[in-house]
């Protein structure tokens, strides 16, 4: 059975590389059962959790992602959650590889809004603002560059020296990127606009976006979160990884609720899109906006470009 460390795990999942892989998964489809949820231990108030995230294709691969959150870890200074991957055969069942989970868990979300984009966001589109500098934010630049050629990258956050520092990064890795304190004036001037953040209030505003522009909402996995505004969600196309989205996600609850979309109108999911059961991006001054949960299926097809690598 082969092991794969954090490093070895990123060195496999390069974009140009996984992207396609993330298409290919949708294009022919796995099972994925709905993910289960244990809660360990008697703090109902923050209690640590044990998530199980299975999938499949038969006669080829069988993957689960084990993920552990341990909120008091941070009192120790700790991370509070770890996540791995187990893949097996799924002809026989046997055992084939345990891979880092937090870095496939990282570069397939960055993956799967940057493969969205590919289909969502205008052939011309240069400039992106990041919103948030987590893990999967740093990320975000090097996946839409696969896709688009980026003239101008801004990141924002709330804390301006993690905007900063994450931008410095960026500039190292050859791109143009700077820290952006006016959120409004970023958005404003966006092609496409990213949202990896774990806020429980609205940021980005549909008042801020041009015709054209590309959104892009990873963070609110929730129903307390949010990232986007109601009115993001009235006149726009609107677009979802999987339907679970419209079940779990503040920022499509809300909008549903307030009678501002309606779930009817969904224009399509990842897998649609990539099975070319719609078109995508139709005008040059629509706005689109893709929203994600992530699904058992991208890790599942990250898993595999990490074990066939070589």
């Amino acid at each position: 059975m082969k092991f794969f460390d954090p490093a070895s795990t990123a060195d496999r999942l390069s974009f140009p590389a996984l992207i396609p892989a993330l298409a290919k998964m949708f294009e022919e489809g796995c099972v994925v059962p709905r993910r289960h949820t244990h809660f360990i231990g008697d703090r109902p108030e923050a209690p640590d959790t044990l998530l199980l995230m299975p999938a499949w294709q038969e006669g080829r691969y069988l993957g689960v992602k084990q993920v552990t959150i341990y909120p008091e870890n941070a009192k120790q200074g700790a991370p509070g959650l770890y996540s791995s991957y187990t893949l097996s055969d799924a002809r026989t069942g046997r055992p084939l590889a345990i891979i880092d989970g937090d870095q496939i868990t990282v570069r397939r979300t960055a993956g799967a809004s940057a493969l969205a984009a590919s289909f969502l966001a205008r052939p011309d589109a240069r400039r992106l603002v990041i919103v948030g500098a987590g893990n999967v934010a740093s990320a975000l630049a090097p996946a839409y560059a696969a896709v688009r050629d980026l003239a101008d990258v801004a990141v924002w956050n709330l804390k301006p020296e993690k905007a900063e520092a994450l931008a410095a990064r960026l500039r190292e890795q050859g791109y143009a990127a700077r820290a952006a304190t006016d959120l409004e004036q970023a958005v404003r001037e966006a092609d496409m606009v990213s949202c990896a953040t774990l806020s429980r209030t609205p940021l980005v505003r549909r008042a801020w976006l041009r015709p054209g522009t590309h959104v892009d909402l990873i963070g609110s996995f929730q129903p307390t979160m949010r990232e986007a505004d109601d009115d993001t969600f009235a006149d726009t196309s609107v677009f979802v990884d999987t339907t679970e989205a419209l079940e779990k996600s503040g920022d499509l609850l809300s909008p549903i609720k307030a009678g501002r979309f309606d779930p009817g109108k969904l224009q399509a999911t990842l897998e649609t899109l990539c099975r070319r059961e719609h078109p995508g991006r139709r005008t040059a001054e629509e706005i689109t906006v893709f929203k994600s949960v992530g699904t058992a299926a991208e890790d599942l097809a990250a898993a595999i470009l990490v074990y066939e690598s070589h």
